[in-house]
């Protein structure tokens, strides 16, 4: 797979976002089914592997920690926190807890060093120059070596920066997403910052495999999501199938359409599907060979943009959480 840049990091140009591993769209996968992803991953081209404190509570730590434990080095190895306070979810950006969940994580990673780690959600209680410092401290210590955000604004951005290098900034990009392109990605490229996508086919809804939102479990996140509830959903349904269309035309799946579209948007994203099944990693892996022409580009944007897709991102109590700008 061709390589892109995350601060002093060589990655690969589509990363693993292992969250639904462990939670977000349902109960955790079979052990036996995520050792499949994570293992075939590696053979795949895959160098780039995301996970936090929160997802699973721990559990996605600790299953990385356990199946890629002997191929730490071949990969690079990004968590997080600000979301978490012990053994409970809450966002907490005190630097007595971050310290304590970057103990945490290591140990459940088994590993002396978490290549990238992010500050999950930014706590507005505390100055964001106080949770970079606490995460300044753990560089200095030599218990991680770089420093990311996740859901902050331009502003915050630079004011983060100006604490310490940001490596990476990580938020929701895809076709139906396009919030960073509002100022976020403009502050990536002047700070000298990666942009990490996640949920870049549209958490699943983009891929096709988000056709009947009665069948979600009962803990999956897209139930509070406006985008996938009545009246909305039916119009983004009609939608996806013009995209699809597109896809079948660009010669490739659409999921395919979603993660080459962001590769040919700018060389400092990298976007970071995650999934449960085997077949659809390598089918996100093959996206990173997958040319776009301008007349597919103008399509796709001319169909799934802004104005076009039904519902908000988030409900108003999850946008309340986040410090990202609206389109």
């Amino acid at each position: 797979m061709d390589k892109r840049k995350v601060g002093p990091f060589e990655v690969s140009a589509i990363g693993l976002g292992c969250m639904s591993l462990s939670s977000g769209y349902g109960p955790p996968a079979p052990r036996e089914q995520a050792e499949q992803v994570l293992k075939g991953a590696l053979d795949a081209g895959y160098t780039f592997f995301d996970t936090a404190a929160v997802y699973g509570m721990g559990h996605n730590e600790t299953l990385i920690g356990e199946v890629l434990k002997d191929h730490r080095n071949e990969i690079v190895l990004a968590s997080k926190c600000g979301l978490t306070n012990g053994d409970r979810r809450e966002i907490n950006g005190r630097p007595e807890v971050l310290k304590a969940t970057c103990e945490a994580s290591l140990k459940r990673l088994q590993t002396e060093v978490i290549d990238l780690y992010y500050l999950h959600r930014w706590d507005k209680r505390v100055p964001i120059e106080e949770s970079v410092g606490a995460l300044a401290e753990l560089v200095a210590e030599g218990k991680i070596k770089a420093i990311g955000l996740s859901e902050v604004s331009a502003p915050t951005l630079r004011r983060a920066h100006a604490v310490h290098p940001i490596a990476a900034l990580q938020t929701e990009y895809s076709p139906w997403t396009r919030n960073p392109e509002i100022a976020v990605l403009d502050a990536c490229r002047e700070i000298g910052a990666a942009f990490v996508a996640f949920s870049p086919v549209g958490r699943g809804f983009l891929a096709g495999g988000a056709r009947n939102p009665q069948a979600f479990a009962e803990d999956d996140i897209r139930k509070a999501m406006p985008r996938f509830q009545g009246e909305a959903f039916a119009a983004n349904l009609k939608l996806f199938d013009a995209f699809a269309a597109i896809a079948r035309d660009a010669g490739c799946t659409p999921a395919q359409l979603c993660l080459a579209w962001l590769l040919q948007k700018d060389e400092i994203i990298v976007p970071i599907p995650g999934t449960t099944r085997p077949d659809h990693m390598r089918e996100n892996a093959g996206a990173a060979e997958v040319r776009l022409s301008p007349d597919i580009v103008a399509r796709l944007e001319a169909t799934v943009n802004v104005g076009t897709v039904a519902g908000e991102r988030y409900s108003a109590q999850l946008q309340a959480s986040v410090d990202t700008e609206i389109a």
